[in-house]
């Protein structure tokens, strides 16, 4: 699986020139606002002007860096604010492949797909590992997999496709895999705040050189046009991690990170409380009018998807194609997440019309 150009643009770009109003469940983009200390953020520092318009730290503005390390309480030398959760995930899989100890990444299949392009575009080699039919990935599985040649694990919890949450079991033998085989745990955290579950564990739990967590406010704080995210790392890889950053991006986007810096210190955990509750709302609004529809789905245990599997409707890019058409849904295609569900589909919950968007799936499959 190469996954050279993910779908989701070409679906989107499809879903826009469709005829016809079309409900857009494709990319996880929040729609239920940003909270006010975000806006607020960002009025007070355009009016600083002069030094404050010009470059930040590469790694990242000190005060945003010292906050975010109290909040994961690891050292402020070990945070790199980076573009988004993309690049705190490319930063750690190239560390992870540099090390020339083995160029593997070991990866779940359904896989969110960014992660096995990065990997052929940084040289590594892919290696899967199927979830169970719940979307939980099973330690020995991964165990059995991994091997000299690892360089790299990669896990997501939430997760992205399936929704699944990886407790605090699965991800201390994640770890003690990554430590017998020489080989980085790169755990990406960034639906953390999505968790319905209870039961989510962060890789941060448990203090070793060879696991990095990467994660993002673009989900939380409902600003993925921001390209905020970070990665936590022990310094004997956040050094070189730092300098890959400077020469790829020089620096982030030192607006944005002043406005995140404002959210975080302004914003109370109602807000977070609130749009966890709003998605469970959906989830539940939603898996009901798929029982009519008469569709096998995955019930998420955090983050926003829902993949589902119709009647003798393969999840293929051509019938993501004809749902738009003829039901006026686009999701995304779950071949585009692997082989393991390239018969299901996957919609993500992030539109005040999943209701809507449910019932013309029933109707359409009636």
């Amino acid at each position: 699986m190469e996954y050279e150009e993910p779908l989701f643009f070409r679906v989107m770009e499809y879903a826009a020139h469709a005829d016809g109003d079309i409900v857009d469940m494709v990319s996880g983009n929040p729609d239920w606002g940003s909270p006010p200390a975000v806006a607020e953020g960002l009025h007070e520092y355009a009016d600083t002007g002069g030094r404050e318009f010009q470059y930040p730290p590469s790694e990242g503005l000190r005060e945003l860096r010292e906050e975010i390390a109290a909040r994961r309480q690891v050292d402020e030398s070990q945070v790199i604010v980076t573009n988004g959760g993309g690049e705190a995930n490319y930063l750690a899989m190239g560390r992870a492949l540099e090390r020339n100890a083995g160029d593997e990444v070991v990866m779940t299949d359904p896989v969110y797909p960014y992660y096995p392009g990065k990997t052929t575009m940084l040289g590594g080699t892919q290696r899967f590992v199927e979830t169970a039919a719940d979307g939980s990935l099973d330690p020995e599985d991964v165990r059995e997999a991994a091997s000299e040649d690892t360089a790299c694990i990669l896990v997501n919890t939430p997760n992205n496709p399936t929704g699944a949450v990886y407790g605090e079991d699965a991800m201390r033998e994640f770890v003690a895999i990554a430590e017998e085989n020489d080989a980085i745990l790169v755990s990406d955290e960034v639906y953390d705040h999505f968790d319905f579950s209870g039961e989510f564990a962060s890789a941060l739990q448990f203090d070793s050189p060879n696991r990095i967590v990467t994660n993002s406010f673009s989900k939380s704080l409902a600003i993925t046009g921001f390209r905020v995210g970070y990665c936590i790392a022990d310094e004997e890889h956040a050094d070189p991690m730092k300098s890959r950053h400077m020469l790829t991006n020089v620096a982030s986007s030192r607006p944005a990170q002043a406005a995140v810096l404002h959210a975080l210190r302004e914003t109370d955990a109602d807000y977070y409380r609130e749009s966890r509750e709003l998605l469970r709302e959906r989830v539940e609004t939603f898996t009901a009018a798929l029982d009519d529809a008469g569709a096998e789905y995955t019930t998420p245990d955090g983050a926003f998807y829902v993949m589902a599997r119709f009647p003798d409707f393969p999840g293929t890019l051509e019938n993501t194609y004809e749902l738009i058409d003829e039901a006026g849904v686009a999701g995304m295609p779950g071949a585009g997440f692997g082989s393991a569900r390239d018969d299901w589909l996957r919609f993500a919950l992030v539109t005040p019309r999943v209701e809507e968007a449910a019932d013309r799936l029933a109707d359409y499959f009636a």
